[in-house]
């Protein structure tokens, strides 16, 4: 059957990749529809779009900041109706925005004019986009905080000499999550202010952290995220060794955590000199990392739940949990668990977890030791927050129906009879994670379903409310993440 693919170019028209996303949905599902997309012009986004089937030559002349319409349809009647309701619901969306709503600076130029006394900037643009706005906050006097992902590791890298230079303090590119003066910024939990500050290359590790100090009786000064390239050769730890600096010389900061997947051996040198040099006490947790020798005022951490009890002084997160008395055997037979990870750092902390037991693992993102997805007889544990599964799409703790395809896989899977997943709360998370996450599992089959939840009861979800749902569907929630891990195989190993 032929079929007919239009696109139209919205020149200059911004926005954001949630909002895109669910108009595409629509548009999707329209009858006679075959695919459709609304996204940003960038090379990648075009690139995607190309690979759908649904870009043509109009299309392909669109820059970073100009809207794409696709849509691939089964006759010319269907694509033209589709690219009408496009347009509407472009229509509806520019008209909500513009209902009541107060002036907003278009630049950083005008946002410094509107409010002179900020220090601070918060960046999230197309990635094309993002190193030429965090220079232009940074040459106006703010710290920046880059939301934004792909940008090319040689531009963080000068961008951050640039900030060393000036005394500004560059967060990202890619810096999910921070906590600053007590504030949460982007993926970020609402937690106690208190005198353990962290400072972290992983969004969700920062979030796993904070939130077991915050339930278990502690509380964050500041949570510094540095983007996952900052303690690469490349980059050369700048902004971390400036964290240090920053909460080294912080009153209301007692203790300190780092986290970060293994640094470059010359990279971690560095920060473990820095930390010598401190009076305080640090924590430091190299997710997936070989043992590193640190100086007296450190210690080692091989899990986020460890580094949280370490920071707490020696308090015992899910005193009482026994996953062996917690676990019931799966009624499927089957013998794999399939981790589903909305979190890259959670999904490294259970690759150890079950590494440690003596398990064999495969991932997508694998730490140390861990095969591939193709390895043999191994458990997998997928990071779906990973470039491979977010490109062109949100990251699913804004949108957990990234997650929807995978889940129905694992279910499907006669081999595998523990699912394994994460559930992250939050600002900028999903309003109901575990509402969703219920919706889409349906019937599992016999398959026992594990999971965490890390947040707080002071989030906009709230914390217990997510947990109460997930139990009653049937749903088995651990502590922690990491405990998650060892409750998973703790069902497995009830068949044996």
């Amino acid at each position: 059957m032929s079929t007919v693919v239009i696109n139209e170019v919205l020149r200059g028209f911004y926005l954001d990749s949630v909002a895109l996303l669910r108009m595409s949905q629509s548009l999707a599902a329209l009858d006679g529809v075959d695919e459709a997309a609304m996204m940003m012009g960038s090379p990648s986004n075009r690139q995607i779009m190309a690979d759908a089937g649904i870009l043509n030559a109009a299309g392909e002349a669109a820059e970073g900041g100009d809207l794409v319409i696709g849509i691939r349809a089964e006759s010319q009647d269907v694509a033209d109706m589709a690219l009408k309701e496009a347009r509407a619901i472009l229509e509806q969306s520019s008209a909500a925005k513009g209902g009541g709503e107060t002036w907003r600076p278009r630049s950083v130029r005008s946002a410094v004019k509107a409010m002179p006394e900020a220090n601070f900037a918060l960046i999230s643009v197309p990635g094309d986009f993002a190193i030429s706005e965090a220079r232009k906050a940074l040459r106006r006097g703010l710290h920046v905080m880059i939301f934004s992902d792909n940008v090319p590791v040689a531009d963080e890298a000068a961008l951050k000499q640039e900030a060393l230079a000036c005394g500004r303090l560059v967060m990202g590119p890619d810096c999910g999550t921070a906590i600053i003066n007590g504030t949460p910024l982007a993926f970020a939990n609402a937690v106690p202010q208190g005198s353990i500050g962290v400072i972290g290359a992983s969004g969700t590790g920062i979030q796993e952290v904070t939130c077991l100090i915050g339930e278990n009786g502690g509380g964050i000064s500041h949570a510094i995220g540095v983007g996952g390239r900052d303690l690469s050769d490349a980059v050369g730890g700048i902004t971390t060794l400036m964290a240090l600096d920053l909460l080294d010389r912080d009153p209301a900061t007692q203790h300190i955590v780092l986290i970060s997947k293994p640094p470059s051996a010359a990279v971690a040198a560095k920060v473990i000199d820095c930390i010598g040099a401190s009076s305080k006490a640090f924590t430091v947790c190299f997710v997936g990392g070989s043992d590193t020798p640190l100086p007296s005022n450190a210690t080692a951490a091989s899990t986020l739940k460890a580094a949280a009890e370490n920071a707490l002084g020696g308090t015992a997160i899910g005193a009482g949990f026994d996953p062996a008395g917690e676990a019931l055997a799966p009624g499927s037979g089957g013998t794999m668990i399939r981790g589903l990870f909305s979190g890259g750092t959670l999904c490294a902390e259970a690759q150890i977890v079950l590494q440690a037991a003596g398990e064999a693992v495969g991932s997508n993102a694998p730490v140390p030791g861990t095969g591939g997805l193709d390895a043999e007889s191994a458990h997998r544990l997928i990071d779906l927050g990973a470039d491979e599964y977010t490109q062109g799409r949100p990251h699913p703790m804004i949108e957990p129906s990234v997650r929807d395809d995978a889940l129905t896989a694992a279910v499907t899977d006669e081999s595998v009879g523990v699912i394994l997943l994460d559930v992250v709360l939050g600002y900028g998370a999903h309003a109901d994670p575990a509402g969703h996450l219920i919706a889409s599992l349906g019937d599992t089959s016999g398959k026992r379903v594990v999971a965490s939840v890390t947040g707080t009861e002071q989030d906009p979800q709230r914390r217990f409310a997510q947990i109460a749902k997930l139990e009653n569907a049937g749903i088995a929630i651990a502590p922690s993440n990491a405990d998650a891990a060892a409750l998973a195989l703790a069902c497995l190993r009830t068949n044996t």
